[in-house]
């Protein structure tokens, strides 16, 4: 069985990565999807680039680095919000500290939107997968579902900023979205079944 790791501790995102690579196979084997941890590997990655699809590639190779001949997946992801000049942008994981809860980050950002109105409520999740191949080839794959920010907490489904991000075809927020309903339409979801098709073709 080919394994695959995927370079986060973030149990939400895991669950979520393992119903979309579910049917995922490679040279015709299936694969297990692990996270950093279940892999024995525990150590801090300094995220220092420019951008989602930066920081996601310096994840994946920091992992690669110390499991040679790993198949490592990574990503990075965030909420931009127009409004806010796209803030909190690729610091979405670290805004406020990294020890804030998204309660609190997300009750920040809806009295930041104090009074603005719908139309200029307009944001997005951007979601960037990196993968890192044995041969030391990189893939890359960046995706981005389009919303806005609701006026308060909404839905229990989801994490992080999913309970203020409404998505406007369902008129619900990400979290009140079924788990089936919300990877069909995330921004992970789209990334990782364009990342799931290339990495048919390389084996």
């Amino acid at each position: 069985m080919q394994r695959v790791i995927f370079a986060t501790g973030n149990a939400g995102k895991m669950n979520e990565i393992r119903m979309i690579l579910a049917d995922l196979s490679i040279g015709g084997e299936p694969v297990e999807i692990v996270s950093m941890k279940e892999a024995g590997i525990v150590f801090d990655i300094e995220e220092n680039g420019k951008s989602f699809e930066e920081n996601a590639v310096i994840k994946a190779k920091a992992v690669a680095a110390a499991q040679s001949g790993a198949i490592v997946l990574a990503d990075d992801s965030g909420l931009e919000i127009d409004y806010l000049n796209k803030e909190p942008g690729i610091y979405s994981a670290r805004y406020m500290g990294e020890d804030t809860s998204y309660h609190e980050k997300n009750h920040n950002l809806i009295k930041r939107l104090e009074g603005v109105p719908d139309e200029k409520r307009t944001a997005r999740f951007v979601c960037a997968i990196a993968c890192v191949l044995p041969d030391g080839q990189t893939l890359k794959e960046t995706a981005t579902v389009e919303g806005r920010i609701g006026y308060e907490e909404r839905g229990s489904n989801g994490f992080g900023y999913d309970p203020i991000f409404i998505v406007p075809e369902y008129g619900k927020s990400t979290a009140e979205l079924t788990e089936e309903e919300k990877n069909e339409i995330s921004h992970r979801g789209k990334a990782l079944r364009a990342m799931k098709e290339r990495l048919k073709t390389c084996f």
